[in-house]
C-alpha cells in the first residue's frame, strides 16, 4: 500500500519550493527523468481491463524499467474523512526487453509521457518521496528527446509513502503533518482533487528566496 498526495505548482515558484524541501528533508535532490508508458490489456484478457505502467528511468547512466501497477483505493467511512488517498502497489523491476514481453501477452500502448525534474527521498515519520515534475510528450513514439512540455508554466507535485494495513494510520498523520509545511506554496490533496494554485505561494516563495531557506528540522 501507499499513501499518496497532489498538487500543483506554478514553474516560477518550483525554486523556492526547493529551498524548502532541501531544509525539511537535509537531503540532496535527485535528478527525475522517467519515461512512462500505460499500457492497457485487451478484451481476451479477461472482462475487466487491466492497466500497467512502465516507467524507464533515463536519469540512470544504465536506464532501467520498472513494471508499476496501481490497484484500487482504500474505501469507507474512515477513507472518506481523510484527505491522503490510501491504495495497493505493486512494483517489480523488469528487464528491457518488458515493452516486447506486455505487447507479446495482448497489451496495448494507451499513451506515453517523460516526466522531467527532481524528487527528494527522506526519512520523517515515514519514508517520503517528493517529486516535482513538468510533464512532457512526444510528438512520436518514444521520441523523448524531442519531448515538449504540455503545460509549460505548471508542476506536479506528487508526495508519496509506502504503508500497511498495521500502520497506514500512521502513514497518513505523518504525511498530513508534513504537507501542513508545503501548505503556503501549494495544496495537497487526493490525485485528482487539485483545487488550483494557492494565492499565497507568490508571498510565500520571495520570502523563502529572500530568507535562503529553512533550517533542517
Amino acid at each position: 500500500m501507499e499513501c499518496v498526495v497532489q498538487g500543483i505548482i506554478e514553474t516560477q515558484h518550483v525554486e523556492a519550493l526547493e529551498v524548502l524541501l532541501q531544509g525539511l528533508s537535509g537531503v540532496p535532490k535527485e535528478r527525475v527523468r522517467v519515461h512512462e508508458l500505460c499500457l492497457k490489456s485487451v478484451p481476451m484478457l479477461g472482462a475487466v481491463p487491466s492497466e500497467v505502467r512502465l516507467l524507464c528511468d533515463l536519469a540512470q547512466p544504465t536506464p532501467s524499467w520498472t513494471i508499476r501497477h496501481v490497484g484500487g483505493a482504500m474505501r469507507g467511512a474512515g477513507a472518506e474523512q481523510i484527505s491522503i488517498l490510501v491504495r495497493t502497489i505493486v512494483e517489480s523491476k523488469a528487464s528491457s526487453n518488458v515493452l516486447r514481453y506486455f505487447y507479446g501477452i495482448g497489451y496495448k500502448l494507451d499513451h506515453e509521457i517523460l516526466k522531467v525534474g527532481f524528487a527528494f527521498r527522506f526519512q520523517r515519520g515515514a519514508q517520503f518521496t517528493v517529486t516535482v515534475t513538468s510533464a512532457n510528450k512526444m510528438p512520436k513514439l518514444h521520441a523523448t528527446d524531442e519531448a515538449v512540455q504540455v503545460t509549460p508554466g505548471i508542476q506536479l507535485v506528487e508526495i508519496t509513502a509506502p504503508a500497511a494495513a498495521n500502520n497506514y494510520n500512521d502513514v497518513v498523520s505523518a504525511v498530513t503533518s508534513f504537507c501542513e509545511y508545503l501548505a503556503p506554496l501549494l495544496h495537497l490533496s487526493k490525485p485528482g482533487n487539485s483545487t488550483g494554485i494557492v494565492p499565497t505561494a507568490g508571498a510565500a516563495a520571495a520570502s523563502l528566496m529572500s530568507s535562503g531557506g529553512v533550517k533542517t528540522l
